[in-house]
Parts: C-alpha cells; sequence; structure tokens
C-alpha cells in the first residue's frame, strides 16, 4: 500500500489523536459530491417518521415562541417599575410601584420559561427517539448489504476504508440527526422571532442591528481565509502523526528487535513538533474570529444603548422595551452563529452519507436462482467443466479449464504464487461467478444452488487461522449449529489440540482475545482443523493446513487428516510436496492454467514443472527435504 493510501486509510478509519471538530471556523470541510441527491436520499429515511418530526417542529416552535417573548414581557415590568418610582421622585400625589403587577409578570414569566423547558425536553426526546430509528434503519441496511457483497468487494476495499463507512460515517449521521438537527430549528425559529419581536419595538433599533451584519460576515470570511491554509496543514500533519504512530504501535516487536526506539521516538517528536505549529497558527487565527465579531456586536450594542436612550427621553418608547431590544440584541447574533456552524456540519453529514450510500450501491451477487436445486446427500463429485475466468476483463487468468474429481479423491493443487490455486477454490465455493463455462457437483450447476446450501458442503482449513472473541469450545463449534461437549471434544482430540487445550488455565472454557494472541500459531490452526472435522463435510478444502504446527504435530495431523478424508472429495493447495505425495490426482498450475496433471509418480517421471518444483524442495536424489 503506497504511502499516501496508508495515511487515507488511517485519517478515515478514525484513529485520531484530536484536533479541531469539521466543520469549525477555517477548518476545511469534506463536501459530497452530489449535495442535492444525496440528500434527498438520506430525507429517504426520515420519510416514516415525518409525524414524530412534525411534533418536533411543533415543540421547538413552542419552547422557542415562549423564550422570545419573555424579554418583551420583562420589559413591561421593567417600565411599570421605571415609571413607579419616577413618580414617586416627582412627587406626584398617591404615586407608588405598582408591585401586584409587577408580581403578576414574574409569575408570568416563571411560567413561560417552565413551559419553554417543558417543549424543550420534549423536542429532545422525540428527536433522539427518530434518530436513533433512522440509524437503526441505516445499520441494517449496512449490515445486510455487507452479508450481500461478494468477496470481489472486499478484495478489492481495506477493511479500514469499509469499516469507516459502516461506523464512523454512520456515527456522524446519527450526531447530527440528534443534536445538529435540534439545534438547526431552533436556531432559525430562534433568529426569525428575535426578527419579529425587535421590528415589533422599534424598526430604527432594528436596522442598526442588520447594518452590523454584514461587518460580522466580513470579519469572519477575512480570518477563516487566513485559517484556512493552516487548518490543512494542520490535518495534513495529523494523519502523518497517526500514521506513525500506527506503524510503530503494529511493529513494535520490529522496532525493539532492531533496536530504531530512538529513531522512532525522534521521529515522533519531529512529526509532533510541525503538528504543534501548525495547530497553534490555526487555532490562534482562528481564534481571532470571536474577539473580532463580539467587537463588532459590541459596537451595534452601543448605538443601540445611545440610540435607546435618546428614543426614551423623547418618549417615542419605554425603557422597558430598550431593555428588551438590547436583551435581543445581545441574543441576536448567537443563532446566526450556529447556523453558520451546522451548515458546515451538514455538508460533512451528507459528505458521509454519501459515502455509506455508495456502499449500499455496490454491484452485489447474483441473485438467487428462481428455481433452485438442493443437493441430498451429496457424493462429492466435482467437474470444471471449460471454465474461463478473469478478476477484469482485460485479463483472463483461467481459460478453459477441465476438471473432474471423483468422489472420495483428493485432489492436490500445486504451483507457483500466482498460478491461481486460490482462484480455484474461490470459483467452487462461488465466491466469484465465472466467466464462462460451469462448475458442477454431482452433476448439478453450483449456480443453481443456493450459496448458503453451496458453502455447507465444504470444510475449510487455511494457511490464514481466523479465530472469534470467545472461548475455545464456541470457536470448535462454530462450524455445527448444535453440537454437544462430546462432539467437540472428540473433534480437539483427533486434531491433537485437546492435550494443549487441558493444560489451560481454563480448559475449554479460555477465553480467546480479539486476535487470539494468547495462543500460539500452531494451536491456532490446530483448533480451525477442529472445527472442520465437527464440520464433517462432504468436500474438504485444505490450504497448507499444516504450515505452521511441528514436524511431530504435523505427522499426527496428517493421519486425522487422512481418517476425515477417506470418503470425501479433499481439495489439498500444498507448497511443500510431501504433504501430497499420496493424493489420487495432482494438478499443476501456471498462469492460470492447469500445465500437467497425474499422480506423484507418473509426474515424476514426466521430467517436467512439476518435477521440477520437486527435486527444488528436495535436491536431486528427492530423498531429503528442504526446510525452506
Amino acid at each position: 500500500m503506497s504511502e499516501q493510501q496508508r495515511k487515507q486509510n488511517t485519517e478515515r478509519s478514525g484513529f485520531s489523536f484530536g484536533g479541531p471538530r469539521p466543520g469549525a471556523a477555517g477548518m476545511p470541510v469534506q463536501k459530497a459530491r452530489d449535495f442535492r441527491g444525496t440528500l434527498r436520499r438520506l430525507l429517504h429515511y426520515l420519510r416514516p417518521h415525518r409525524w414524530t418530526l412534525a411534533a418536533v417542529l411543533l415543540t421547538a416552535l413552542l419552547s422557542t415562541v415562549f423564550n422570545i417573548v419573555s424579554p418583551k414581557i420583562m420589559g413591561d415590568a421593567t417600565t411599570k417599575l421605571f415609571e413607579g418610582m419616577l413618580a414617586k421622585m416627582e412627587g406626584l400625589p398617591g404615586a407608588a410601584v405598582d408591585f401586584p403587577y409587577i408580581h403578576r409578570i414574574l409569575w408570568i414569566l416563571v411560567g413561560l420559561y417552565g413551559l419553554s423547558a417543558i417543549f424543550g425536553y420534549l423536542q429532545q426526546y422525540l428527536m433522539a427517539g427518530v434518530a436513533q430509528k433512522i440509524v437503526y434503519d441505516l445499520r441494517r441496511d449496512v449490515s445486510a448489504k455487507l452479508a450481500r457483497l461478494p468477496l470481489k468487494y472486499y478484495d478489492s476495499h481495506s477493511h479500514g476504508e469499509t469499516l469507516s463507512r459502516a461506523v464512523n460515517d454512520v456515527d456522524t449521521i446519527n450526531s447530527t440527526l440528534q443534536q445538529s438537527l435540534t439545534q438547526l430549528l431552533t436556531s432559525v425559529i430562534t433568529l426569525l422571532g428575535i426578527i419579529v419581536m425587535m421590528l415589533t419595538i422599534s424598526p430604527f433599533l432594528t436596522l442598526m442591528i442588520l447594518i452590523t451584519l454584514p461587518l460580522s460576515a466580513v470579519v469572519a470570511k477575512v480570518v477563516a481565509a487566513k485559517a484556512q491554509p493552516y487548518f490543512v496543514n494542520q490535518q495534513r500533519t495529523l494523519g502523518n502523526l497517526n500514521s506513525h504512530v500506527e506503524e510503530m504501535f503494529t511493529g513494535h516487536a520490529i522496532v525493539k528487535a532492531f533496536g530504531h526506539e530512538a529513531k522512532s521516538i525522534a521521529a515522533f517528536h519531529r512529526i509532533n513538533d510541525h503538528l504543534y505549529d501548525a495547530g497553534w497558527r490555526a487555532q490562534f487565527i482562528s481564534g481571532m474570529i470571536m474577539p473580532l465579531m463580539m467587537l463588532v456586536n459590541n459596537l451595534g450594542y452601543v448605538l443601540v444603548a445611545v440610540a435607546g436612550g435618546v428614543m426614551v427621553t423623547q418618549r417615542t418608547i419605554t425603557i422597558g422595551d430598550v431593555q428588551a431590544f438590547i436583551q435581543y440584541a445581545r441574543q441576536f447574533a448567537h443563532p446566526i452563529g450556529q447556523v453558520a456552524s451546522i451548515v458546515n456540519v451538514m455538508q460533512s453529514t451528507v459528505a458521509a452519507a454519501e459515502r455509506v450510500f455508495e456502499l449500499l450501491d455496490e454491484p452485489e451477487d447474483l441473485p438467487e436462482p428462481a428455481k433452485v436445486v438442493k443437493l441430498t446427500a451429496p457424493r462429492g463429485r466435482v467437474c470444471f467443466d471449460h471454465v474461463r475466468f478473469g478478476y477484469s476483463p482485460e485479463e483472463r487468468l483461467i481459460d478453459d479449464l477441465n476438471i473432474t474429481a471423483e468422489p472420495g479423491a483428493t485432489i492436490a493443487i500445486v504451483g507457483p504464487t500466482g498460478a491461481g490455486k486460490t482462484t480455484l477454490i474461490n470459483l467452487l465455493m462461488r465466491f466469484y461467478e465465472i466467466d464462462g463455462g460451469a462448475i458442477t457437483i454431482d452433476g448439478v450447476d453450483i449456480r443453481q444452488v443456493k450459496r448458503g446450501e453451496l458453502h455447507s458442503l465444504f470444510g475449510m482449513v487455511l494457511q490464514d487461522t481466523w479465530l472469534f472473541h470467545g472461548t475455545i469450545r464456541d470457536n470448535i463449534a462454530y462450524a455445527c449449529d448444535v453440537a454437544s461437549e462430546e462432539a467437540v471434544v472428540q473433534a480437539a482430540k483427533a486434531a491433537h489440540a485437546d492435550h494443549f487445550i487441558r493444560t489451560l488455565p481454563e480448559g475449554y472454557d479460555t477465553i480467546l482475545n480479539e486476535e487470539a494472541s494468547n495462543i500460539s500459531q500452531g494451536q491456532k490452526q490446530l483448533l480451525t482443523i477442529a472445527r472442520a472435522i465437527l464440520a464433517d463435510p462432504a468436500i474438504l478444502i485444505l490450504d497448507e493446513a499444516t504450515s505452521s504446527v511441528d514436524t511431530r504435530t504435523e505427522v499426527f495431523i496428517q493421519q486425522a487428516m487422512r481418517r476425515l478424508m477417506k470418503g470425501r472429495t479433499s481439495f489439498v493447495i500444498a507448497h511443500r510436496l510431501s504433504t501430497i505425495r499420496d493424493a489420487d490426482l495432482i494438478l499443476v498450475m501456471n498462469q492460470g492454467k492447469v500445465i500437467e496433471q497425474g499422480t506423484h509418480d507418473m509426474l515424476l517421471a514426466k521430467q517436467e514443472f512439476y518435477a521440477e518444483l520437486y527435486h527444488s524442495q528436495f535436491g536431486s536424489n528427492g530423498s531429503k527435504e528442504s526446510t525452506g
């Protein structure tokens, strides 16, 4: 993988030590290529919840309205208090502050703020439910899609990239739906409500506030443009740091073995210093936005205070209305900033949704045939009939391949790297679709059999072991829906795994970690062999099944394998030719073609490609196996 691809995968996988949130001022925002189309498709997931969303909108409206009208009502209390105090100062007869009126106003305010809080709670409660249901549907579709994708997709896409789309991008959508969407609704309603309330108090003062808006926008745009290059540099350097740390953690043993700790630490400090410099500059310049906008807002506040005071002296406006207007003016910039930030978040969210929808649009496995054939009591006769296949239309890997494996036969497949040995197995399992010809089992074209039923015919032991996080018992029983304790133990004994399992502290209840690194590579291979033995399949596929065990254990496993393969058709991919001497048929592949086939003795007698491979391992006299 190239350096650039590795950095991209690291950034996409979410492996990060921090950094500014996407959508922050000046920070580059990932944008969708088809914003409208992706947004329309995302809204399709909201459609089944439209009535709940309407309730969310209504509660947001009520909560915001009750909150917005409160300063105006509070201004009435201030006006009544000011008028009473002024009348007493002027010595008017019977002058007094109307405290009962003020008390009523205060109780009204308590009620309004209380209702605003209640409706705000309902809004968050309803939106949280909608967001979780939508993301549940999205995760369900992604999970179902991943199950339907062919092996070709996973071979051509990195696991980190797929994981990022299925987890990180879906979480981004979830966060936006649950938080940013309600904030956007509230901010827009608040902004419109504040403008309406200010206009009802004084259109002139409202005009003065609106004049400051273009100045705030210019300030924000200029500073953000200055900060943008530094944010880009910060993200690039952060990717370099993540890549370095990931490499060092992954290859920790190699770094220590070759004594490169000091070089690794020095490289980390160098990249970290660059990140500090880029981050400091980006944060400093972008941090100037808020002080400058506060300066502009304060200028507007001063203008309103002076103009409002003059208007009070002229009795064209009450002092309570001036107080209320100043509160609205102070609140005016907040929803504008929120809307601007949320718009950037929405850009990133739609881009994340586009990546998820790209995954959902990936070509799937060919659909199952309308009329499927059920294989009852399979015998295991496998036939490749004029099979043609290529991973791409331009490059044909297999052309006119013809093989027949009789029931119970052991078919060994040998050849150099890239000859097409594993491809042959992938075609047999229908992980890839052939371009021409046919593959049949007991005379039935495998394309007429359901994939699940087809896969159930096979038992596999691969060179790359796969065990999941769980007990050893569960890992062995993975091959069988219902497996008794006795069956699991018998399978382990047949694979010569029972002894080492019982030496572990918890025995069969020992928990394997996520990478099964708490047991050796050879022990992992023994468990996968036990799993295949328990499956009791009609056809066996063995891909260098004994490559990770010692010579003595290999002898035992070969004996167990011979018992297991008896009466079953077996395909054995082998590099150590000593393991296939007794095979019924050896296929020698090179460049996607079977160039030789026959028994071990027949192929040696030909003195061609197989004989050359054999002698390269065992020496010219064929008496001693090479350890390489």
